[in-house]
């Protein structure tokens, strides 16, 4: 899927309008908040936040070392 995108001025700003089926695509609403990260590829458009992502790993890594304890714990 490809979209050509306009840049639009939004009062003193300037803003980008998507098209509704990139918005059904990436299942946002008005009011979403996205996040514009840069990659190797250029740039990319998600309505993940890439440091929640980091912190998610880190969390399932963190529950995995103590898997034991928690089962433990669950008892």
């Amino acid at each position: 899927m490809h979209f050509t995108l306009k840049l639009t001025q939004i009062g003193n700003s300037v803003g980008v309008v998507l098209p509704k089926e990139a918005l059904a695509a990436l299942k946002l609403e008005k009011g979403d908040t996205v996040h514009l990260s840069e990659t190797p590829e250029g740039f990319q458009l998600s309505p993940y936040d890439p440091a929640l992502e980091e912190q998610l790993k880190l969390g399932r890594e963190f529950m995995h070392d103590f898997r034991d304890t928690f089962h433990a714990l669950a008892k």
